[in-house]
């Protein structure tokens, strides 16, 4: 029975928030939380380092009980994280974290914000992390923020010390508490004032916690009460937030929805110190600020709504949007107009959306949508006006109570219309930890509003109304019904290598395969090709024309070319130029069940190893983990592989009636990164698995966690993993036996080989084992103590077991020849 009750409370959210694509009515008891959210003035800014880090339980209480307007800023959006759900890392998780977070934001009802800095993996203190980030740029990007949202309280997350975990949390404090001070400096940051007014909040507290055994609450500290039940939602705070914070999937956030009251601590760090209450000293109603008509009004439309029957008060509610329009304070009367106005459509019971049934569309070319309307109010709304992109049409229509009305029109999409993508995304980043942003207006938004829209202009009782629908694709799926997103702008070619990476050994040509797809009516004739390398001609060719919607063409760039190139990790470019036009626009095109459709581009480059890359083995058996690169990789260099099943372990019975697997066949076996974490068959695999290596078999183990494991003992003997890392890419790396098989068969690997590695070299590494193993290198962060748990080797019966936490599910997606070296010799140790 709960699980019916949570499902309806989940599609009642839904019905308020979900799609942003179109403009549907919220329900009486959310329209009742804004009226009464309205009436208060005060907001709240909480602020941490990543997605996930906010508190939600103290998100849902403020928004919901206090009825104050809320938001998160994240500094980042966890583009260095891990991915339980695929293998996108880098900025398709970043892309994916977003998402995740604007879905939770529609559970608990906070505003989203981020800054320009990205994610750029673990950071072990404040001074790490501010050598990747600017301390400046991103202090400008929160001050930006709070003058834009103009929060009267701050509270972190995080403090700015060792307590905090991690040197972003901690580098999160830092900034909050400078940005604080310099958002009411009118001489701080000046540009921004073009756009937003200085804005001053009254207090930055510390919301301290308890992690495990790390608990930085104390009883003289500020403490307020949340998790109460509230009979609107059906639940408690604390039961809202399992389910907000349980939308970050990718992560692995799953979490329980705890009923009940808890206490939260808050510890003063700058402004007015909060004695009482949060809001200590902050004016809280529109009396205090001088307009107590407003209160009356408001305190009566909350007394009289009628929740069978909201349209009741619309005309209470547009005559209290007179009163609004006549403030003097610009920034309070447009953000509070926007939330009335918000409100007036939802009691008028008002829905439109305009969409057309493709999903993807070209610059320049035409498409049929419906613009469909309805109002639920027995007083009409009136259409005055439809602006279809650049044609507008007086209309002067009535819509009917409760009547459908569809209008059909052919839109032909701007030519200059740009490809629908992420911001953040559209321009190569500034640098490793800083995103690049077209217009800094953009700066804090958690995605761009959509550039193509119809305005409708509406009349309802003597006040005018101006609303955006956006250019949307709707389906409908036989599973989920109704899908609605954004319609996709994408080039009427995309080109692309038809696979994300090539291994070329010494004195080979290297064979290319190129995919064209059309994604108009149009037809391409006299096109070029060029391969390039730095952005000098390799290869290519003409192309006398292309009129199917899909071809694939290979090339050839011979050895002789490729001699001429010294490095032996490159990346090549490609683009294709018809009628005047270069194409070179490679789609990323993100999908899961709990996310839009997500979208962004890439020049169409493909990642190159080049060089002394020796592949021993034929045939090895994969288990899956939390998703990575490597079984393509291996694919790519040309082994099977066979990912491993239930029915592979116990096999059939023998004519002897033994018992006989699959696992004897295979050269080694390995184990994607977190399988401990992710697979929970994992437990009665391993004897099959130990038997597998006494018998001759070589297991290659990449790391895990501590987190939600399977087993407790991963291999033959003891070892013991810690959150132990080196997260500076280019540490020394100390070989400790350098005539060891695994370093010198079929690939002699030297330090040359831990060259280029990117953003880390490993992580989650053993601390102790057992003497049967042998560790093989030996590394350290900048001032700390050396490591040697970064692989670890031991003989068992006929065969080889290796536990190795190294990074190569980051840099072999990346191109490192070192690793693809390193780890081809791992996959090779019973071949020696």
């Amino acid at each position: 029975m709960f699980n019916k009750v949570l499902t309806v409370f989940i599609l009642g959210l839904c019905s308020i928030f979900c799609s942003a694509q179109q403009l549907r009515s919220a329900k009486s008891s959310e329209i009742y939380r804004e009226l009464k959210t309205l009436k208060q003035l005060p907001k709240v800014l909480y602020l941490a380092a990543h997605p996930d880090d906010e508190n939600t339980g103290l998100l849902s209480w403020l928004i919901h009980d206090q009825n104050v307007e809320t938001g998160y800023l994240s500094l980042t959006r966890g583009d260095g994280g891990q991915n339980l759900l695929g293998s996108e890392y880098g900025a398709a998780l970043g892309l994916i974290r977003t998402h995740e977070l604007l879905e939770a934001r529609k559970l608990d009802g906070a505003r989203q914000f981020f800054t320009r800095a990205i994610d750029f993996g673990f950071s072990k203190n404040t001074t790490d992390t501010f050598k990747q980030w600017d301390l400046d740029s991103i202090t400008a990007d929160v001050v930006w923020v709070i003058r834009k949202f103009r929060p009267d309280v701050i509270i972190c997350r995080f403090p700015p010390t060792a307590a905090a975990g991690h040197g972003q949390h901690a580098a999160s404090a830092v900034i909050a508490e400078k940005a604080f001070k310099l958002a009411g400096d009118k001489n701080a940051f000046p540009d921004q004032l073009k756009y937003v007014n200085v804005w001053q909040p009254k207090r930055v507290l510390w919301n301290t916690f308890r992690f495990g055994n790390n608990n930085t609450t104390a009883e003289n500290q500020l403490k307020v009460t949340v998790g109460q039940y509230d009979a609107h939602l059906g639940m408690g705070y604390g039961e809202l937030a399992g389910l907000s914070r349980s939308l970050h999937k990718s992560q692995g956030a799953g979490t329980q929805s705890v009923a009940g009251i808890k206490t939260e601590y808050f510890s003063h760090v700058a402004g007015e110190p909060a004695k009482s209450t949060l809001f200590d000293g902050i004016n809280k109603t529109w009396t205090k600020e001088g307009n107590p008509d407003i209160d009356v009004s408001l305190d009566k439309i909350i007394a009289d709504f009628n929740f069978n029957h909201p349209d009741l008060s619309l005309p209470a509610l547009l005559a209290l949007r007179k009163k609004v329009l006549a403030l003097k304070d610009s920034d309070l009367k447009k953000d509070k107009i926007k939330s009335l106005d918000n409100i007036i459509l939802s009691c008028a019971g008002f829905m439109g959306e305009v969409v057309t049934n493709q999903a993807e569309a070209v610059a320049g070319d035409n498409y049929n949508f419906r613009l469909n309307l309805i109002s639920r109010a027995e007083n009409p709304v009136v259409l005055d006006n439809v602006k279809w992109l650049n044609q507008s049409e007086n209309l002067n229509r009535k819509l009917s109570k409760d009547s459908l009305i569809t209008i059909q029109h052919d839109i032909q999409i701007p030519v200059d219309a740009a490809l629908t993508e992420p911001y953040w995304l559209a321009k190569p980043a500034v640098n490793a930890a800083t995103f690049s942003v077209p217009n800094d207006t953009l700066i804090g938004l958690p995605e761009a509003e959509s550039p193509l829209n119809v305005l409708l202009d509406l009349k309802i009782g003597s006040e005018k109304l101006q609303v955006k629908l956006p250019l949307s694709f709707k389906k409908l799926d036989p599973v989920r019904g109704d899908v609605v997103e954004a319609l996709r702008i994408v080039p009427a070619l995309e080109l692309k290598f038809t696979q994300p990476l090539y291994l070329v050994k010494e004195n080979e040509d290297l064979h290319l395969s190129l995919n064209f797809k059309v994604n108009s009516n149009r037809q391409f004739k006299n096109g070029k090709v060029n391969l390039l390398y730095n952005g000098e001609r390799l290869g290519g060719g003409d192309l006398k024309s292309i009129n199917e919607k899909d071809v694939t063409v290979d090339y050839v760039i011979p050895k002789t070319q490729l001699a001429s190139i010294k490095s032996n990790q490159l990346q090549l470019d490609a683009n294709f130029v018809a009628d005047g036009v270069t194409y070179n626009k490679k789609q990323v095109l993100i999908q899961y069940p709990h996310l839009p459709s997500l979208q962004y581009f890439t020049p169409a480059t493909v990642a190159v190893m080049k060089g002394d890359i020796q592949v021993k083995v034929k045939k090895v058996g994969y288990i899956q983990g939390a998703g990575d690169f490597i079984p393509e990789f291996l694919r790519i260099a040309g082994i099977q592989v066979d990912v491993l099943k239930d029915e592979d372990f116990y096999g059939n019975l023998d004519e002897s009636g033994g018992s006989q697997n699959k696992l004897s066949q295979y050269d080694a076996i390995v184990l994607g990164v977190r399988a401990n974490n992710t697979e929970k068959k994992l437990g009665r695999w391993m004897p099959f698995l130990w038997s597998y290596v006494k018998s001759g078999g070589n297991l290659v183990m990449q790391y895990n966690t501590n987190q939600d494991t399977t087993v407790d003992q991963l291999g033959m003997y003891n070892f013991t993993i810690a959150n132990k890392r080196v997260t500076e890419e280019n540490a020394e790396v100390k070989f400790l036996n350098p005539d060891h098989k695994l370093l010198n068969y079929p690939n002699k690997i030297t330090a040359d080989d831990f060259k280029g590695w990117v953003q880390e070299r490993g992580a989650y590494f053993p601390v102790q084992w057992d003497a049967a193993y042998e560790p093989l290198f030996e590394m350290h962060d900048t001032g700390e103590e050396s490591l040697q748990g970064s692989t670890l080797y031991a003989k068992y019966g006929k065969g080889n077991f290796i536990y190795t936490p190294l990074a190569f599910f980051r840099q072999l997606p990346a191109g490192n020849v070192g690793a693809a070296r390193l780890f081809l010799n791992f996959l090779s140790a019973q071949k020696n």
